[in-house]
């Protein structure tokens, strides 16, 4: 059964499907999450929110599929991955405007996170290069050693609401590359673009089990966090909950891959080239509504930059459209949900009791009637005493401090206990170089608003960012879907 005519309730409200053994499975009754368009507050859907007994279903489909898949030739596994990339671009646009639609990004950002997403299709068809193990002959007299990959069996993904088409794609096509069998959970805030996937999934031909699809909430997470046949378990999320996946997962006996929240500073020294520089700040703080976790948060400009920075962002967000996402023009869409708006509202109104200077107020903004529209909100004067200095606001807000020297920018980024991206602008070498040897974010840009690796480099933050020892994307995944076995020889 297919995901476009099932799953139907009588308000003409379509529940997602799971995805299991190869089958589209309808989960009829118990609770759901009722989904909407953020962008008006239309309900456009409902998550079935299952539990252990789905979780349990899935993973022995996977594990009886690993038991055949990991004896495919890497040669032939990756010949589906071929056929998916080449089916995810044929429904590219589809797949785009389910994400603005369900998320609420403008159809650009939707674009471009679909894309990204099938750049890592790309690079996990390099398994056959990047899974290769290595030997020397004669370690000693007539004995040789080697060390090569396996697939360990089935792997899970946890993925977030902010890229609901590309999240997932960071996770199983590495994992199914390298011979394992897997099982995605979606947010069910954004069910419906994996529906897209998993549709072209099937229809790429994966044998039955080897990638599978649950929905839910909490109690899915702690299924697949628990549950003995689920060997690593890969998540992209807020920090706390990041900590509370890794301890548990690990606690069971789980690989962990926990990518958690982010307050990333941008350093603007006096030397930037600033039309370019206000640019990409104004891009990297308010696209897609501020609701990634490399968007600029804190802004420090050095040796009296401020007044400049100010005045240029404050136009550049004086000329922002706010609109429905899918429609053209608009500049930025809305945040996820009422109850994010009134999270990132409850932040400006903090921000102004706590004594930052409001420059911009995204609240009075030309705002659509319906739907969950804030303004780009810009404050000065912030400090990192301030709760919206120190807390992740994931919303379209950005804070400016005022520093005195670049040790001093340095000293106040690494100061927090989230160390996910930062980015320095400059013509400096010198001061570039400075900021890349002292700063201890993993991922850090020069001139980048947002410093996102490609899929052939690894991504993942440090400190309370990142809980795990093995990043995400590129030759890390390699090394966390696959463990190492030595092998010494003597003949």
């Amino acid at each position: 059964m297919s995901p476009e005519g099932a799953g139907v309730n009588g308000m003409g409200v379509t529940r997602a499907q799971n995805y299991v053994g190869g089958e589209w499975v309808n989960i009829e009754g118990g609770d759901v999450f009722e989904v909407f368009n953020p962008a008006t507050g239309e309900q456009i859907g409902e998550t079935p929110l299952c539990g252990a007994a789905e979780v349990d279903e899935a993973a022995q489909a996977a594990k009886q599929a690993f038991q055949s898949w990991r004896r495919v030739s890497v040669q032939d596994r990756i010949q589906p991955l071929f056929r998916l990339k080449t089916l995810l671009e044929e429904h590219a646009e589809e797949l785009a405007q389910t994400v603005t639609r369900e998320h609420g990004k403008t159809l650009p950002e939707a674009r471009g996170s679909v894309r990204r997403g099938i750049q890592m299709i790309e690079a996990a068809c390099g398994a056959p290069a990047l899974m290769m193990g290595q030997s020397l002959e004669d370690i000693a007299t007539g004995i040789d050693c080697e060390s090569i990959r396996q697939p360990m069996g089935v792997f899970a993904c946890i993925a977030p609401f902010n890229f609901p088409a590309m999240v997932p794609m960071w996770f199983f096509p590495f994992a199914v590359a390298c011979g394992n069998t897997f099982i995605c959970k979606p947010s069910e805030q954004v069910p419906y673009s994996q529906q897209i996937v998993w549709k072209l999934i099937h229809e790429a031909g994966f044998p039955p089990g080897v990638l599978n699809l649950v929905n839910g909430g909490r109690d899915v997470v702690n299924a697949i966090l628990e549950h003995p046949e689920i060997e690593g378990v890969s998540f992209v999320g807020s920090s706390p909950v990041a900590e509370h996946v890794y301890k548990t997962a690990a606690a069971h006996g789980k690989r962990v891959q926990a990518l958690g929240g982010a307050k990333n500073f941008i350093i603007v020294m006096p030397d930037a080239e600033m039309g370019k520089t206000l640019d990409a700040i104004a891009e990297s703080a308010f696209g897609c509504a501020g609701e990634r976790c490399l968007a600029a948060s804190v802004v420090l400009t050095v040796g009296g930059c401020n007044d400049e920075v100010r005045k240029g962002l404050a136009e550049r967000i004086g000329r922002y459209t706010i609109g429905d996402g899918a429609k053209d023009g608009i500049d930025l869409g809305p945040v996820i949900s009422a109850a994010h708006l009134d999270r990132v509202l409850g932040y400006i109104a903090t921000g102004v009791e706590e004594g930052a200077e409001l420059v911009v107020d995204g609240r009075e903004a030309d705002l659509p009637s319906q739907g969950y529209f804030i303004g780009p909100t810009l404050f000065d004067g912030v400090t990192q005493a301030m709760t919206i200095g120190h807390e992740e606001i994931f919303g379209p807000v950005l804070c400016l401090t005022e520093v005195e020297d670049l040790d001093e920018a340095i000293r106040i980024a690494r100061s927090h206990p989230l160390a996910n991206a930062t980015s320095i602008f400059t013509t400096s070498g010198k001061a570039a170089r400075a900021f890349r040897y002292e700063i201890d974010a993993s991922m850090a840009g020069v001139n980048i608003g947002v410093a996102a690796p490609m899929s052939f480099f690894g991504f993942g933050g440090a400190k309370g960012s990142f809980f795990g020892d093995l990043k995400a994307h590129g030759r890390e995944a390699f090394d966390f879907f696959t463990d190492r076995k030595v092998l010494i020889s003597r003949w």
